[in-house]
């Protein structure tokens, strides 16, 4: 345990399967919404007993962009921690191994937190106040904390700590090294900058195919516009100082728990540099890991 403050029609390739759980109030549902954000298929108050039967569903066709799946559990369903290792063993009899998460802060924390809250806890009742309820539920499930795969402690983290920690340990993988996506978009500044922009890099001053025979028609996605383009060394000395500092930035960004940043290339009409340019830097983040996204938005009206 860590602690930290084949046939056609289904999946080939078992999906990764989170069981997320903990105390009332640690921030389960807060790691549920990170588990989502990351393109896991996420389902909270889950049934112990119903969770081979939804792993069983990411085996489907259908379900084959998602990224893995997130199950969030607590103690208020009857006779918990029996059905759930049930479900676990089933679930490693079928060649599944889930693993769990346990998130859990300390006893002021949780008192704080209800208190901003004004939820009710699960296990309160008549005579049995707020604090008892938070002991009673630690007690019930330190079989299940000493078992979990991964232990958090919350107290002290912010949305963000926890959102690093679980982009850390569950969106890591071969086929994709950055849990940061990318989107890249190109578009045309007499169309207005794209708000959703993280940041704006310009192409104008680069040469334009525009103006040059046989390439008015042709958009940056082909070879002889983009070798127009970054025909000059100047161009090329950019394109490697912009691809520099993207790669640079990234990461940075990635360990401050950012999961989404859009990357903007512009040029006068959105067809020809700032295609070429966005073209180009899809192909380096994938060879460098990163999950892309491409959208050429003026590419027809320019």
């Amino acid at each position: 345990m860590e602690t930290s403050s084949g046939a056609t029609d289904v999946r080939e390739e078992n999906a990764p399967v989170c069981i997320v759980t903990g105390l009332s109030g640690a921030g389960k549902s807060v790691a549920l919404r990170v588990f989502e954000d990351l393109g896991y298929f996420t389902v909270d108050g889950l049934p112990a007993s119903l969770a081979p039967e939804m792993v069983g569903m990411m085996r489907r066709p259908s379900m084959e962009h998602f990224r893995g799946i997130a199950l969030g559990m607590d103690l208020r369903q009857s006779d918990f921690l029996r059905q759930l290792n049930g479900a676990l063993t089933a679930l490693a009899e079928e060649g599944t191994r889930a693993q769990v998460l346990f998130v859990e802060a300390h006893t002021a924390t949780l008192l704080r937190r209800y208190a901003a809250t004004r939820r009710p806890h699960p296990l309160e009742r008549d005579g049995f106040g707020l604090e008892a309820a938070i002991a009673a539920e630690r007690e019930s499930l330190r079989p299940l904390r000493e078992m979990a795969d991964f232990v958090v402690d919350t107290s002290r983290l912010s949305i963000h700590d926890l959102r690093r920690i679980i982009q850390k340990r569950w969106m890591r993988g071969p086929e994709n090294l950055h849990p940061l996506r990318v989107n890249l978009l190109s578009f045309g500044f007499k169309y207005g900058i794209p708000a959703e922009a993280d940041f704006v890099f310009d192409m104008r001053f680069l040469a334009n195919p525009y103006f040059a025979e046989g390439l008015r028609e042709k958009s940056g996605k082909e070879k002889a516009v983009a070798d127009y383009v970054f025909a000059s060394p100047a161009a090329v000395e950019f394109r490697n100082k912009l691809t520099d500092l993207v790669l640079y930035t990234l990461p940075l960004m990635e360990a401050e728990g950012r999961y989404r940043v859009t990357l903007a290339m512009g040029c006068t009409g959105g067809r020809h540099r700032s295609v070429a340019m966005a073209e180009y830097l899809r192909r380096v983040l994938r060879q460098s890991g990163y999950a892309v996204s491409m959208e050429h938005r003026h590419l027809e009206l320019g």
